[in-house]
């Protein structure tokens, strides 16, 4: 599973404008993140792990590609 699959998992039913504001990222930033189009900073990585309650290490390097 890829990190764009990995964070798509994670929001669920949430809408993207929610945990956009949420974790304080725009929400174009989320959606290139969920289309695979960028890789979050680490400092955004963080914020989206506590916000889905998981670790960075699962929502961001247990995938068999990171692309």
């Amino acid at each position: 599973m890829t990190i764009a699959e990995r964070l798509v998992q994670a929001r669920g039913n949430i809408p993207r404008d929610i945990v956009a504001s949420a974790v304080g990222i725009s929400l174009s930033a989320i959606s290139m993140y969920e289309n695979g189009q960028r890789v979050p900073r680490d400092e955004i990585k963080v914020k989206l792990a506590d916000y889905y309650h998981t670790t960075v290490q699962a929502l961001f390097f247990d995938t068999d590609s990171h692309e």
